[in-house]
């Protein structure tokens, strides 16, 4: 099984006249020990068109060093990496699957193989604190990087570089702040590459990768550079970009983050689930709205995908957030009111829907159906399926495709108010999101007001989701007072959160009935 671990560092390029100054002074440092040299030897696997390296991950197996195995790194988030260790063991050609299995929903079903090697020598220095704590190690790496041939008959190409580490072991991001500085000051300068597999593959990912995302795309995705932008065009701003090029910028934005959030599920993160339901929830929708850019008879089929991946992974997400907001309610409750062992079941509930939801999101997320989809989708943003409708200019294609969700979600509150159907305001928070969806991909184009009907239909669909969770808790305090009550415990506080959740979803249903005044003006200024 591998073992996580989170690394947090810095990388440094340096000229071979770099001398490594003294850290003695760092605060906090009391020792810096006597360095150690290690010669590296480190075997890269990538798929031939470099889906990990694309995707800001790396694979590799290790020999020599501290922590020589199989290395999985995954994408950078606030500054750290996680990564996974798993033991050398005896295949050396091939990465086991036990090492794939986290990196499936990139790999797919393309082969796995050995695209470059690296060689480095590393002097490494240790930081101690004064109790013999080590706070950083400080790695002066001179490297030799090797591309493979991409094809038969081609050379390799070779690289060497010196560079400069400093990664945390027991210290703080000040002592990083502090160590780096001291490097810059002797002339260290920040990596232009963001590892050393990239700087290696660098003519080959340049060959493989796609175009870069339009402007509207780069500043949905929250740039600064496009922030900067964004405020200077935030009145009236419009594009004369073909709609195409706007939706399979949408498109790209959404794949990859399908792409992230099925990393998270198969690497055991938090709300990873929650992440990929929306992620499939994205692009059904702009798959659904966008139907005058996009051929339907090639999209539909997609759309249909996804919703099953959806519903596969509706009982882990939907248990999961039930027994959470269960368990805080107990814990709300005055002491006199819990009767029995409550907090107990449910706590034995969500240990033993946590184990069966994991379980059951890794199959989906394993199956041929879903792998075939992930194929789907890449091929469907590198080739969109464009109507003639596309050409046309972004902003007024966006204007009337968001005017349509409109309307749909007016009526679809219509059909609510005259209905006792709880199912038909479920229907109006459905038809919300995808005005929402739709709305967030248009915002780059047709700027603030079009962000203000974001915000406000993010606070519609949290009175709404907040109903529609209760129909899934009520009927989980049936469950769980009944085997209560078959147990010989005391029921009675399975009624009492019964009846609070049965009242909460009566008052998100009175709150949205508040709001919806409010909304629909909104809703009818933002979509002219």
């Amino acid at each position: 099984m591998a073992v996580q671990h989170l690394e947090i560092e810095r990388k440094f390029d340096v000229e071979e006249t770099f001398v490594l100054p003294d850290l003695t002074g760092v605060p906090g440092v009391a020792e810096v020990r006597e360095p150690v040299e290690h010669a590296l030897e480190a075997a890269y696997y990538d798929t031939a068109d470099l889906r990990l390296a694309r995707a800001r991950v790396t694979l590799r197996r290790r020999t020599g060093g501290t922590d020589a195995g199989w290395h999985v790194k995954l994408p950078a988030v606030a500054g750290a990496r996680r990564e996974l260790h798993s033991p050398l063991g005896r295949s050396a050609r091939t990465p086991p699957k036990a090492v794939l299995d986290p990196v499936l929903g990139i790999v797919r079903r393309a082969s796995a193989v050995q695209v470059a090697t690296l060689r480095t020598r590393r002097v490494l220095t240790e930081l101690v604190d004064a109790d013999g704590r080590v706070l950083a190690e400080v790695a002066d790496d001179h490297v030799t990087g090797t591309a493979l041939p991409a094809e038969p008959g081609e050379a390799a190409v070779v690289t060497a570089w010196r560079e400069v580490e400093v990664e945390l072991v027991d210290g703080d991001d000040e002592l990083l702040a502090v160590v780096a500085a001291a490097l810059g000051e002797a002339g260290a300068r920040p990596a232009d590459s963001p590892s050393k597999l990239s700087r290696v593959l660098a003519d080959r990912l340049a060959a493989v990768v796609g175009p870069e995302l339009p402007p509207a795309a780069a500043e949905a995705e929250g740039t600064k550079k496009g922030k900067k932008k964004g405020r200077k065009k935030a009145k009236g701003r419009t594009s004369s970009a073909p709609a195409g090029e706007v939706v399979r910028a949408a498109l790209q934005l959404q794949v990859r983050a399908l792409q992230d959030a099925d990393l998270m599920v198969r690497t055991g993160q938090h709300d990873g689930v929650h992440q990929v339901r929306v992620a499939c929830r994205r692009l059904r929708s702009t798959l659904a709205a966008f139907r005058p850019v996009l051929d339907r008879a090639q999209t539909d089929p997609l759309r249909a995908e996804l919703a099953a991946v959806g519903t596969a992974l509706s009982p882990a997400r939907d248990g999961e957030v039930a027994l959470a907001h269960l368990r805080e309610l107990v814990a709300a409750q005055p002491v006199e009111l819990v009767l029995g062992p409550v907090a107990a079941r449910l706590q034995q509930a969500a240990v033993k829907d946590e184990q069966v939801g994991d379980a059951g999101a890794r199959k989906a997320l394993a199956s041929p159906a879903y792998l075939q989809l992930r194929d789907d989708l890449d091929a469907l943003v590198a080739e969109p399926p464009l109507t003639e409708d596309a050409a046309r200019p972004a902003d007024d294609v966006l204007r009337e495709v968001l005017a349509h969700t409109a309307k749909r979600l007016r009526r679809a509150v219509d059909a609510a108010q005259d209905s006792d159907d709880p199912e038909a305001l479920h229907e109006v928070r459905k038809a919300a999101k995808r005005v929402r969806y739709t709305a967030e991909a248009a915002v780059p184009v047709l700027g603030r007001p079009v962000a203000q009907l974001v915000s406000v239909l993010k606070g519609v669909q949290e009175v709404l989701g907040d109903r529609q969770d209760t129909y899934v808790t009520r009927p989980l305090c049936t469950q769980l007072g009944l085997q209560a009550f078959a147990a010989g415990e005391n029921a009675w506080t399975w009624g009492r959160l019964h009846a609070l959740e049965q009242a909460r979803g009566e008052a998100a249903e009175r709150e949205f009935w508040q709001r919806w005044p409010q909304l629909r003006p909104v809703l009818t200024s933002s979509t002219k």
